[in-house]
């Protein structure tokens, strides 16, 4: 079992990743709310233990993120805050336990038991950002009640998008993901495609949601 813990104190952390590594898990520590949204996004794990209040990125827009994207990797969040509301707003935001610290270590590794023996729930069959929808199943993209017909390559480009949404993606990740290709910079295939999408995605629509950051790559998100 593969368990992500985000934990910006160095002893706290330390110590779960330790503690968990002699239970019997694999245990990643990232101590960055930036580094934890990434590692949440495109890492397979079995649970992620969270805390509340980290720098750069805290807990509560790591997990928002994460369950917009379609991810629903079981979520232990950690937190000093006691406070009835902060239970409820966690739980709320898509958490599945809560723990007030200080915790004893007996107490969470017991949580994290009784998360994993529930299974991990299966991926969400639909991805969603603003108006727009793609159904991952029967392979279909709404926007505005409106049918958008795309070709595998542009769909799977979007899937990506929208499993990253908010995230610049740079032209080298797009096409290796998409096209499975070491990208080279003579090539305009991604360029080529993110217009196509775009025109088929954003075009007629008076909200804008593919955006091109200069030098860096490409962003889906809802600019409200």
């Amino acid at each position: 079992m593969k368990i992500l813990i985000v934990e910006d104190e160095a002893k706290t952390g330390d110590y779960l990743k330790q503690g968990l590594s002699e239970a019997g898990f694999v245990a990643d520590l990232v101590r960055d709310g930036m580094d934890g949204l990434h590692q949440g996004l495109t890492e397979d794990y079995d649970l992620i233990i969270l805390d509340v209040m980290l720098p750069s990125l805290d807990g509560w827009q790591i997990l928002q993120t994460l369950r917009r994207a379609g991810k629903q990797t079981p979520v232990l969040c950690l937190t000093a805050r006691d406070k009835v509301e902060d239970r409820v707003r966690g739980l709320e935001s898509g958490a599945d336990d809560y723990l007030v610290k200080p915790f004893a270590f007996a107490e969470l590794l017991a949580r994290v038991r009784s998360l994993l023996r529930r299974g991990k729930p299966r991926e969400a069959e639909n991805l969603r950002i603003a108006d727009l929808e793609l159904d991952l199943i029967r392979r279909r993209v709404m926007r505005a009640g409106r049918r958008i017909d795309l070709t595998a390559k542009e769909f799977g480009l979007l899937e990506l998008l929208l499993r990253r949404q908010g995230e610049v993606l740079p032209r080298s990740l797009i096409a290796s993901q998409v096209w499975d290709m070491n990208f080279d910079s003579d090539t305009n295939v991604v360029e080529v495609a993110v217009r196509r999408l775009r025109a088929k995605v954003d075009d007629g629509f008076d909200v804008k949601l593919i955006r091109t950051v200069r030098g860096m790559g490409y962003v889906l998100e809802d600019p409200q």
